[in-house]
């Protein structure tokens, strides 16, 4: 009974070191989608920067030249999927490339990805998309603009290769430890698009004016916007990586919870019927003492 009690209370203290664990993850998990969401809010201001210098070009220099309509099966389709290099995140990967692949096969032609995480490319190996490239997923928030260059390197190379679409797949955090798989187009930059900017209102009575030349001036603010698109989308798959593990790991803590409850349980119950069985032995060699005299 003696070794019996003795494993409960490992198991018991084992439980304790374990919530501990859980219980730093869950910090280190809400500290990390704090980090990443100011990344996200200080995007901002210099998103209105570079939408404004872009609506100025187009009010002085008109709309860029529309893309054609991509025909089926006619040039390249490329994807930039964003997920995890990390464990203990649910089905995050999962859901992500289970949403890429269902909107990637309803698009007609050759598709090419790059991916950024090894487990979802692992997620995405069986899909029979082509991997282009894969890349390892940023550490922290100074480590994303390293990986967005990265990616705009690929997206050069891709562009020399006639690819005609490219789109952004990742998770957004929506409210609390939830997210939800979202999908952008990032290229080409449609009228639609370039309309909205020239609504713009200018913030000063002065009159803007821009200098240098047209297609160089171009090339800075679209590099520019790419990069915010990307930046957004890559610190938002953080924060959903995070709330994905804080979801987890709240769950974890539930379970050790209930078991260090019926371990509790278990641990005095054994105890008392050895103390029981103590008893009636005493008492037993007491009355058998007794019943002799």
């Amino acid at each position: 009974m003696s070794d019996t009690l003795a494993s409960l209370r490992r198991k018991m203290d084992g439980a304790v070191k374990l919530k501990s664990v859980v219980r730093t993850m869950k910090a280190v998990a809400a500290s990390s989608i704090g980090q990443y969401e100011a990344a996200v809010r200080s995007l901002a201001d210099y998103e209105h920067s570079v939408e404004l210098g872009l609506s100025l070009y187009f009010r002085q220099n008109g709309a860029m030249a529309a893309s054609p309509k991509r025909r089926a099966g006619e040039g390249a389709i490329g994807a930039i999927v964003f997920g995890s290099d990390q464990g203990l995140v649910g089905q995050f990967n999962e859901a992500v490339a289970e949403f890429a692949e269902k909107k990637l096969g309803g698009m007609p032609g050759e598709k090419k990805l790059w991916v950024v995480g090894e487990r979802m490319g692992g997620s995405l190996a069986d899909s029979g998309l082509a991997m282009a490239a894969q890349f390892a997923v940023p550490s922290s928030v100074d480590g994303i603009t390293s990986l967005v260059e990265q990616l705009q390197v690929a997206l050069e190379e891709q562009k020399e290769k006639a690819a005609t679409e490219v789109y952004v797949f990742h998770a957004r955090p929506t409210s609390g430890a939830l997210y939800e798989p979202v999908c952008q187009r990032l290229l080409p930059l449609d009228a639609e698009w370039q309309t909205n900017l020239t609504k713009i209102a200018w913030p000063t009575k002065m009159r803007p004016e821009l200098f240098g030349r047209d297609e160089t001036t171009l090339r800075a603010f679209v590099r520019e916007y790419l990069f915010i698109v990307l930046f957004r989308a890559c610190a938002e798959s953080l924060a959903s990586e995070n709330a994905s593990r804080l979801a987890a790991m709240q769950r974890a803590e539930k379970n050790i919870d209930s078991l260090a409850e019926e371990l509790n349980r278990s641990f005095y119950r054994l105890r008392q019927n050895s103390i029981d069985e103590e008893l009636f032995d005493v008492i037993a060699g007491f009355n058998s003492l007794a019943g002799k005299h």
